[in-house]
């Protein structure tokens, strides 16, 4: 049973809850938006249909070689070996994007960073690929161990670049979750995505993310293209505390996945928003508590959650639900009741009320007396 309930209204309702119209309808084989905050998906299509990713398989191939450096066992300034295997002139890169490394020339790992991230070289996968794994097929493996560990349950990669193999596949919810981990893991690293352009060997090739130079809310993350997999692009941008990941696969050109792309995040943007209605360590209010040293106990959360909702011009409401009684030891984090977020007439979040402090039990004849308390009290229908 639940007791002693506490309504916070931080604003007077003034309008009904908000419209929000349908999602843009993107001329693309699979795509979806989600909050990098909350995991809340706001749009979706075909987001589990496994497709081939082409250059956005590097995704994995840079979050590994950010694993590798904020492990400590890589370092920017480490020289890497260029096999002919990882040559430019290698005639399976023939026709793709390239970084235009060669055997017997020295490339570091922070060149070939550059070189997977901002020229998309399909040699610089494969150059810091054998670096880390000893061969392309033992980084796989690693790739594929590192989705497994990231929930990415409907990928399965065969090389590092993305090039075209029929088992070579991802969904677009594989790889929004994929770029969710690059941010918030690698926050250091993520910083390279947002560079427009880079020059090695005396070759500038620049950042083939257009939203880059039209958006200064995007920083990240990365295109591909093969005439299997069409046109993708990954994206993420934050605007006014809110970031937005994107995914699209499957569109027609370089120009309609930067369209349906910038079109997806202005839609997240414009008709819903991220909310931390609660705050750590606050209290939502008090209870009694029986035979403890203390005849009170303040309940809140001790961490700080966010929700994804649609846009409101109303604040949201807390009621905070105590259990009926409680009885000490208490220790911090117990569960003593439950913590409801309502917006628009919605209950939009629910917590477990939970004590902000210890309370230790009483001695001997203050427990005995507040025992009594509690059967008199139970006789006359007052747990008060």
């Amino acid at each position: 049973m639940l007791r002693f309930v506490l309504l916070l209204s931080l604003s007077v309702p003034v309008l009904a809850g908000p419209i929000v119209p349908a999602p843009p309808t993107i001329n693309a084989d699979a795509y979806l938006l989600m909050d990098f905050a909350t995991g809340k998906i706001v749009v979706e299509h075909n987001a589990d249909q496994q497709l081939p990713p082409a250059s956005l398989t590097k995704l994995m191939t840079a979050y590994i070689l950010a694993e590798e450096i904020d492990d400590g066992r890589l370092s920017l300034d480490d020289k890497v070996p260029v096999s002919r295997n990882a040559w430019s002139q290698n005639p399976t890169f023939r026709g793709s994007s390239l970084m235009w490394i060669e055997p017997g020339k020295d490339v570091t790992v922070q060149e070939l960073e550059r070189g997977i991230v901002i020229s998309s070289g399909n040699d610089a996968t494969v150059a810091i690929a054998e670096h880390i794994a000893g061969s392309e097929e033992a980084f796989a493996g690693m790739m594929n161990g590192y989705a497994r560990e990231l929930g990415m349950t409907d990928t399965f990669f065969v090389n590092s670049h993305g090039l075209p193999h029929p088992d070579h596949l991802t969904t677009a919810r594989d790889l929004a979750v994929l770029a969710v981990a690059t941010i918030r893991e690698h926050p250091d690293r993520y910083r390279v995505y947002r560079e427009q352009s880079y020059t090695y060997n005396d070759i500038t090739q620049y950042n083939r993310n257009l939203l880059l130079r039209e958006d200064p809310t995007v920083d990240g993350l990365k295109t591909g293209y093969t005439s299997v997999a069409g046109y993708g692009l990954v994206a993420s941008a934050e605007r006014d505390g809110m970031r937005l990941v994107s995914v699209v696969l499957g569109s027609e050109s370089t120009l309609s996945r930067t369209a349906e792309t910038r079109s997806l995040l202005n839609y997240g943007f414009r008709f819903y928003q991220t909310l931390k209605p609660l705050a750590a360590e606050v209290s939502l209010g008090q209870q009694r508590v029986w035979k403890g040293v203390v005849g009170l106990v303040d309940g809140g959360v001790l961490e700080t959650p966010s929700i994804t909702v649609p846009r409101s011009n109303k604040e949201p409401s807390i009621v905070a639900q105590f259990n009926d009684t409680l009885e000490a030891p208490i220790a911090r984090g117990d569960e003593i009741g439950l913590v409801k977020v309502i917006l628009d007439g919605e209950v939009v979040l629910e917590r477990p009320l939970v004590a902000l402090k210890d309370v230790p039990e009483a001695g001997f004849f203050a427990r005995l007396w507040d025992a009594l308390l509690l059967w008199l009290s139970g006789l006359f229908g007052d747990s008060k």
